[in-house]
């Protein structure tokens, strides 16, 4: 008898327990908990070199303005809000920009991410209210929120699209395919540049300290899964892509989903379709999500696997 009665009394609080756990909603990472409430960062402004206090949520209406079009669906901006959320918070705990200017952030989108609170209007501010707090986390931890333009209709893992392998990122999806150039702009459908063999010259003895030579050859040697250039050959030398993108110009090389590559005229010619590196977030494939109804939410986990999405702040 006193054993039945034991047992059900240990039932009953197991249940009271329950109900009272799935009352309260999801519970926060261990990790998170010390976020109670929306934290003020320090901000440098690149610009006038002036160091200022702001709240983050604020703070990040004017990063989403200068990063996606501030007339997009709401859903698309909301996405990108947890996505620049979560890679402001990810920042800050690193302390990059701190042991730079001393301060949380800055307005330098080489430094930190890109700002300008003048693009901000309605569907800005709606977009980051509606996702207030919201951040992705695997494992408890601040997943990186890389995101680009426009994928080329296919994602990159980290080590193809951005040569980065200092820390597992196992979340990233890689292959995604979001049909993203069925609504992206021409230029990222397609796109040729031409580049002086000076310029490739220059920019390829400063990064990797190895000359060239005389480029009269070019030739991808290695492609990643996603069909980006890991390796390309130039010269005599054997170079990165990513590298190479970033170091003759992100804006005038597009992407690494490179379809030619020559030598004509004195010149690097090369061509292809898609816009950034196509790690995580894809934003014109984000604003073909949005159309179709998904949720913030939802587009963020279309892009990213194994992650949860938490509510730091009210």
């Amino acid at each position: 008898m006193y054993k039945k009665r034991f047992l059900t009394v240990i039932a009953v609080l197991f249940t009271a327990l329950l109900i009272s756990s799935c009352a309260r909603g999801p519970l926060k990472s261990p990790g998170m908990n010390k976020y109670k409430s929306e934290p003020t960062i320090s901000l440098f402004d690149n610009k006038t070199t002036e160091k200022k206090n702001i709240k983050l949520e604020e703070y990040l209406a004017g990063v989403v303005a200068a990063e996606m079009e501030p007339a997009w669906p709401i859903n698309a901006l909301a996405a990108q809000a947890i996505i620049a959320r979560t890679f402001t918070m990810e920042n800050i705990e690193s302390g990059r920009v701190r042991k730079i200017h001393g301060t949380d952030a800055s307005t330098s989108v080489e430094e930190f991410q890109a700002y300008d609170p003048s693009r901000i209007n309605d569907n800005v501010r709606k977009a980051v209210e509606m996702t207030r707090g919201e951040v992705a986390l695997h494992n408890g931890k601040f997943i990186k929120g890389w995101f680009s333009a426009c994928d080329g209709g296919v994602s990159s893992s980290a080590k193809e699209g951005l040569a980065y392998t200092k820390t597992p990122t196992p979340y990233v999806k890689e292959g995604v395919q979001d049909n993203c150039l069925s609504i992206t702009k021409d230029e990222n459908k397609s796109w040729k540049t031409e580049i002086p063999l000076v310029k490739v010259r220059a920019a390829v003895q400063k990064f990797s300290g190895t000359d060239p030579g005389t480029i009269s050859t070019a030739k991808i040697t290695k492609k990643g899964p996603s069909g980006r250039a890991e390796k390309i050959k130039l010269g005599n030398a054997e170079v990165g892509g990513p590298a190479l993108r970033l170091a003759l110009g992100s804006e005038q090389v597009r992407s690494m989903l490179i379809d030619n590559i020559s030598v004509q005229g004195g010149n690097l010619v090369l061509a292809g379709k898609g816009f950034g590196h196509g790690v995580g977030m894809c934003q014109w494939g984000a604003n073909l999500l949005a159309k179709n109804g998904k949720s913030p939410e939802d587009i963020v986990k279309y892009y990213f696997r194994d992650i949860e999405i938490t509510k730091l702040w009210k």
